[in-house]
């Protein structure tokens, strides 16, 4: 199976061409550019250097979120044109989920992974999952802890205090990287490590998720924001809506 993978759920974000379970190739993106100046440009030229037709692609596979509200909608809306066009189905994948698959690879089955991704203000978009004894990619491979949610790294902390959770053995992304230090007094055993480019993850668990008959329609993509966007908290505010 061929997939074509996108993660804008960052800045420069990624984007990966992927066989089965071989990297053909994987790129970041332009951080000096917007997801909307970028895309589809990036994609094209992937595919022409790769030797690949969009006509080849058998699934499109992009990151559903958490991240810029911007960058996911430019990037859902981008791989949900080409599959409509190409009659093709749709892999969306949590940024947070293809982190802790990343950061998986090396940890004892029943260990806890968390993944951070930093959510600006402060706050850190968060997920913590148990691994179980299944390849990395294989959707079964983690067991969802606490869900994808955005706090303050100091309340995530504490709610995963209050759950009974043990100490992760791994904490990864870039708002693992940003809050370190909260990280190392809470959890001193568990590592940290850095974020990384997603595209080829997301495309390998792509593969997996039609394995499994878990792709979707391209229409039924939604993206996972977690925060509501500032427009709507604006509209509620001046609508005396709490």
């Amino acid at each position: 199976m061929r997939v074509l993978a996108l993660d804008t759920s960052t800045r420069a974000g990624s984007l990966a061409l992927v066989q089965d379970d071989r990297v053909i190739d994987e790129r970041e993106g332009d951080p000096a550019r917007t997801p909307g100046e970028r895309l589809p440009c990036e994609i094209l030229a992937l595919l022409d250097q790769s030797g690949v037709a969009m006509a080849d692609i058998d699934l499109f596979a992009v990151a559903s979120g958490p991240g810029s509200f911007t960058g996911l909608r430019v990037g859902i809306a981008t791989m949900q044109g080409f599959a409509f066009v190409r009659r093709r189905r749709v892999a969306a994948v949590s940024a947070l989920e293809a982190l802790a698959h990343l950061a998986s690879g090396d940890v004892a089955v029943g260990a806890l992974v968390g993944a951070w991704m930093d959510a600006r203000r402060r706050d850190v978009f968060s997920a913590l999952y148990r691994v179980a004894p299944f390849p990395v990619f294989d959707p079964r491979r983690l067991l969802e802890i606490d869900p994808p949610q955005v706090a303050a790294p100091a309340v995530t902390v504490e709610r995963w205090r209050e759950i009974g959770m043990d100490e992760p053995a791994v904490l990864i992304g870039d708002g693992a990287e940003a809050f370190a230090e909260t990280i190392g007094a809470a959890y001193p055993h568990a590592r940290v490590r850095p974020h990384a480019p997603l595209a080829a993850a997301i495309g390998r668990i792509g593969v997996a998720h039609a394995a499994a008959g878990l792709t979707m329609d391209p229409g039924a993509v939604r993206p996972l924001y977690v925060r509501r966007p500032d427009a709507e908290v604006e509209r509620d505010r001046r609508q005396g809506v709490r």
